[in-house]
């Protein structure tokens, strides 16, 4: 379950990544939290998710050609750099009583432009870290450290943003950046960088032509696309959820938005321990249809009990989809491209969710967050299921 911890530079990396992502977990919270109450407005909350993640479908590619040309670990320190300070910021604003709406916009779209550059690093060094032999599991426990977090974070936000306020948890988030700061100077990847005497444009077209031409990676991306344009809509509206729908404060909140976790972890450690077994592709399939159903069922809710229920099974059922993606891509990828390639799993995992925190968001205000869940996960059902038959060998990877 744990063996690629065995390994010392990813072992340190994978610690210093967990304590960050609980800080960054704290913030969303904190951070939803406090636009809805500024704001009371569920299309004001889809804006922000726009901004934080636009700017990862316009850059990534560039971010992708950055990480394949040079080293990925001086990358990740500046970027990690950059987000403890706008955490920072963040933070001395609400503190003060500074902060508006527009101050919270343009630090998640400052943090969106750093994201497009971090994110095809922070993809590709799993393998440098831990060798093709230890790759899924790898990323397996990535998928642990980050659902792990979204349950620590948003259990230690929902209890501390009344004690200490939203501003004290952004400045545990900054503070926790030092952990993988840290970790980062330690590692020491010790790899030459291959040369390269093409200009960033020329990398930039060869690895459009080169995914281009690959159905299964094109199959694998367009079903990472349905997941962030309609799939993750119900965390995003999570607030609006929890107020409108189920009646609870920030503490009910966390409990939900950890609830997610708890399903995500549980299934991150199931998939580890399975190790690298055959038919991904058809535990693919069967999990996209079954996540369908799952939001569907959300959307109908109006118990806390069986919301949180539905949520567990929500979180658990979503981690055989971006672990098996990531992996099924990983592998069929040379080292050449591995940055371009994860750069368009990015575009399609997080720079399309923005259309879809819009679309989601102005759903809710019009239709309200029930039956803008509903459609969600109706357009998830129809999508998947076309892509399966447009894809018919995805089952066999």
């Amino acid at each position: 379950m744990f063996s690629s911890l065995k390994v010392k530079h990813f072992r340190v990396y994978w610690l210093g990544m967990f304590v960050s992502l609980i800080g960054t977990n704290m913030q969303l919270v904190a951070q939803s939290w406090l636009v809805f109450q500024l704001t009371n407005s569920a299309f004001l909350l889809g804006v922000v998710g726009f901004l934080g993640a636009i700017p990862i479908f316009l850059l990534s590619l560039f971010g992708g050609v950055l990480a394949d040309r040079m080293n990925k670990r001086n990358i990740l320190i500046f970027t990690q750099i950059v987000f403890m300070f706008l955490a920072f910021i963040l933070a001395t604003l609400t503190q003060f009583k500074l902060i508006n709406p527009q101050q919270i916009m343009l630090i998640a779209l400052l943090n969106g432009i750093i994201m497009a550059f971090d994110a095809p690093a922070r993809q590709s060094i799993i393998v440098e870290l831990v060798g093709k032999e230890h790759l899924f599991n790898a990323i397996t426990l990535n998928s642990v450290a980050f659902n792990s977090s979204r349950i620590i974070g948003p259990a230690i936000a929902g209890m501390l943003i009344s004690v200490i306020g939203m501003s004290g948890c952004f400045y545990l988030n900054g503070i926790s950046f030092l952990a993988v700061i840290a970790a980062l100077f330690w590692i020491n990847l010790g790899r030459a960088r291959m040369q390269n005497n093409n200009s960033a444009f020329e990398d930039l077209k060869e690895g459009v032509i080169f995914i281009g031409r690959n159905r299964s990676i094109l199959g694998l991306v367009s079903m990472v696309a349905v997941m962030s344009l309609f799939g993750i809509s119900y965390v995003m509206l999570m607030p609006v959820f929890a107020s409108n729908v189920l009646h609870l404060g920030a503490r009910g909140l966390g409990i939900l938005m950890s609830s997610v976790g708890l399903g995500a972890l549980t299934g991150s450690l199931i998939l580890a321990r399975l190790g690298d077994f055959k038919y991904k592709g058809r535990l693919l399939i069967c999990s996209v249809f079954l996540f369908s159903f799952l939001l569907i069922s959300f959307s109908l809710s109006k118990s806390y009990l069986w919301s949180v229920v539905l949520l567990i099974f929500l979180g658990g059922i979503s981690v055989p989809v971006t672990a098996v993606i990531n992996t099924l891509l990983q592998t069929r990828v040379s080292d050449e491209f591995r940055g371009r390639v994860m750069s368009f799993f990015m575009i399609t995992f997080a720079g399309i969710m923005p259309f879809g925190s819009l679309i989601s968001g102005s759903l809710a205000q019009a239709l309200g967050v029930s039956t803008a869940l509903l459609l969600c996960g109706l357009f998830c059902l129809a999508s998947f299921t076309l892509i399966s038959l447009l894809f018919a060998g995805l089952k066999d990877l």
